[in-house]
């Protein structure tokens, strides 16, 4: 049994889960996932790979022939984190290739970890491959090595990331995350849903849409047509959306920036005969114009409340997520309080946030008036502290009210699940504490809430 905790940045997958078990003899790769979930599927398609030519995966560095870390660079903490998991990795094993972000700067790595064997920047999966052949020559059985028709997941078996696009066109002050993985490249609709269509025919019950700016999806590729069964599908969002809610799958949505055409998303989310979940995670990033404005994020706050209003009145039910820095440069107390006003106003369900770090190579770092650190954690705790009390009041009001859920986890004291409203890893969870027996991950169930705390619920179960 396990809780959530609040503060999550949002820039973490859920830790990879490996499961694999390699035949006797057979060469063998471990895999260090750090970052985003968009690298987690990074992670996942380069050993799909590996597996298809016949190298098994390692959940230890011992077994393992080398080790690949995928690393992140979304902050300066997140590339110490990357460093520290290079040095164990060479420590423990001592053949380390690395990918991901910081791979984008191959010196700054070699200037720490000279011993590593090779860099690749992220999503170069043909150099991962070459740098592991180089280290681990492959050694295929083919009538042993066979690869599951979903590939390698390092989620748990009941749900997935389903990645739709790569890069981003925005050029927020604050990130670095275009310069390493470029501009926004969307993959084709029909490609997207045959991968969601295998993997719900393998038995994944929810997909989480992930990309760096879902809402842009198929701009890039001017909206295009494809084939798809008996008939066409625009590589756009609403149109893919409409698509995967016919799956027989939860289908969730992650980050959506609230473009005027987001509203034609909601009356899916209202149709109960349409897979998609009523939740947009949607990166408002702050709420004051001057500061959006120093981001180089569009400032339009108060239009955002309209919007918010406008989807509420067409879905009731929605969830909202978001995530905010505090703590930008030049952001004065009269900023901040106007940040927490608009989240008085705008109620989100469900808030993270995380205070402003520099990041090699932003331009953020050279505006003025960066806000000293005591001051950053004073106002991380005061927006934390309102945040958790409109979480608090939420799920109060739905203590008597039944749902549905599906379950991530059963353990000696309960099942741990997720309603519409809790994404993995970075939202709460329901705990069903009695009469859980007989669930297994991936059911999804019909449960009464009967306790609610700051972030979580406890209800009980009515149907399997």
């Amino acid at each position: 049994m396990t809780t959530n905790p609040p503060n999550l940045r949002p820039d973490i997958a859920p830790k990879a889960q490996l499961t694999d078990r390699p035949r006797a003899g057979q060469p063998t790769i471990g895999m260090v996932s750090l970052g985003c979930p968009k690298a987690l599927v990074d992670s996942e398609r380069i050993l799909t790979r590996l597996r298809a030519e016949g190298y098994g995966i390692s959940a230890d560095y011992a077994g393992a022939d080398a080790v690949i870390v995928n690393t992140c660079g979304f902050l300066d903490s997140a590339k110490a984190e990357s460093l520290d998991a290079i040095g164990e990795a060479l420590q423990e094993n001592g053949k380390v290739i690395v990918t991901g972000c910081l791979g984008a700067e191959p010196d700054y790595i070699r200037e720490h970890h000279p011993r590593i064997l090779a860099v690749t920047g992220p999503h170069q999966y043909e150099q991962v491959l070459d740098a592991v052949h180089g280290a681990v020559p492959p050694d295929p059985d083919p009538f042993i090595d066979l690869l599951p028709a979903s590939g390698v997941k390092l989620t748990p078996r009941h749900y997935s990331y389903l990645k739709i696009s790569e890069g981003c066109n925005h050029k927020c002050k604050f990130c670095i995350i275009p310069d390493m993985r470029g501009r926004l490249v969307s993959r084709p609709g029909h490609a997207v849903l045959r991968e969601a269509e295998k993997l719900v025919e393998a038995g994944v019950r929810e997909l989480l849409v992930i990309s760096q700016d879902t809402s842009a999806y198929g701009l890039d590729r001017k909206y295009d047509s494809n084939p798809w069964k008996d008939h066409e599908i625009r590589s756009h969002i609403t149109d893919l959306s409409r698509e995967l809610g016919q799956m027989g799958a939860w289908v969730r949505l992650h980050y959506v920036y609230p473009y005027p055409h987001v509203r034609d998303l909601i009356p899916l989310m209202a149709d109960p005969d349409n897979g998609i979940l009523p939740y947009l995670d949607i990166p408002f990033q702050h709420a004051h114009p001057d500061v959006l404005k120093r981001m180089a994020r569009p400032a339009a706050a108060a239009k955002t409340l309209e919007e918010i209003a406008a989807w509420r009145a067409i879905c009731p039910d929605i969830t909202l997520r978001s995530t905010f820095i505090v703590g930008y440069p030049g952001e004065t107390e009269a900023e901040f309080q106007t940040l927490l006003d608009w989240l008085d106003e705008a109620q989100l369900d469900r808030v993270g946030c995380f205070q402003y770090e520099n990041v090699e190579g932003a331009r953020s770092n050279d505006l003025p008036d960066h806000v000293p650190d005591e001051v950053k954690q004073d106002r991380w705790d005061r927006f934390m502290e309102k945040a958790q009390a409109i979480s608090a009041a939420k799920l109060e009001a739905k203590v008597g009210t039944t749902c549905q859920v599906i379950v991530d986890e059963v353990d000696a004291e309960a099942a741990t699940c997720r309603t519409m409203a809790d994404a993995p890893e970075i939202d709460g969870n329901l705990f069903i504490d009695e009469d859980f027996e007989g669930l297994n991950p991936g059911d999804i169930v019909t449960v009464e809430v009967e306790e609610a705390s700051e972030y979580d619920l406890w209800g009980r179960l009515l149907q399997a």
